[in-house]
């Protein structure tokens, strides 16, 4: 099963990263404060990008690169 890294906007306009293998569950769970710290702060408004790895290594691996950047570089970094 392949791994997601996924960029929610969320209230206030900054972005959260994360991955996983089942999105539509992940966005559930941060929705109803059950997902991080982060976003039981900061509720998720809707998810802007996501892409597939073929691991989860490979998705942490990317998830690591994608938190150094700028807001901009992130939303660039799915296109």
């Amino acid at each position: 099963m392949p791994w997601i890294l996924y960029l929610l906007e969320c209230k206030g306009g900054s972005f959260y990263a994360g991955i996983t293998n089942n999105l539509e569950a992940r966005f559930l769970a941060h929705s109803e404060g059950r997902g991080a710290k982060y976003t039981r702060a900061n509720p998720p408004i809707k998810i802007l990008a996501h892409k597939y790895y073929p691991d989860r290594s490979e998705a942490s691996k990317a998830e690591s690169q994608l938190k150094a950047l700028t807001k901009a570089q992130k939303i660039a970094f799915f296109e």
